[in-house]
């Protein structure tokens, strides 16, 4: 498929695909949900203790949809409020890999589930949870600063594309 792209987590291989605006029906199949959150044009990245600058984001808890793991996941991290929209989602599949475990804490075929957030109100920075800073990036700066997979500028061009309405 021509939207593959294959990266090495851990030491192991495997297959990403951009999904913009699918929707996931089975929530077992969401590992985890992340914000590109703008506020006066630019991008919010957090710095993750071992990962680097990152959107904000993180697994979805037992009994917790995955919009409301979005916004808590923004708020532990980035100290962030706001509204958000669904983009897309990136299929994580385990296929390829010959070290994939059947009975594992994740799925064969998952998704990461993407949203823009329009920040409605920034908190001061606390430093409670696994951040360790956060900063504001001009969109077309991204790639400089965030040390991610090619899909990352697809799922920014969606965002950009989801403007906040002016209700």
């Amino acid at each position: 498929m021509a939207n593959d792209v294959f990266v090495n987590w851990g030491g192991q291989r495997i297959c990403l695909r951009w999904h913009a605006k699918k929707k996931v029906g089975a929530e077992d199949l969401v590992t985890s949900v992340h914000g590109y959150c703008f506020s006066e044009g630019k991008v919010l990245l957090v710095h993750v203790k071992g990962r680097g600058f990152n959107v904000p984001g993180g697994h979805v808890e037992n009994g917790e949809t995955a919009e409301a793991a979005l916004h808590r996941e923004i708020f532990e991290e980035a100290y962030v409020v706001g509204t958000s929209k669904y983009i897309g989602a990136i299929e994580v599949d385990h296929t390829d890999n010959p070290d994939f475990m059947e009975n594992g804490p994740y799925p064969k075929i998952g998704y990461q589930l993407f949203y823009r957030v329009d920040i409605d109100e920034c908190l001061p920075f606390l430093r409670e949870n696994e951040t360790l800073s956060r900063i504001w990036v001009e969109p077309e700066e991204l790639s400089y600063v965030m040390d991610d997979h090619e899909i990352g500028a697809l799922i920014l061009m969606d965002a950009l594309k989801l403007e906040k309405r002016n209700e």
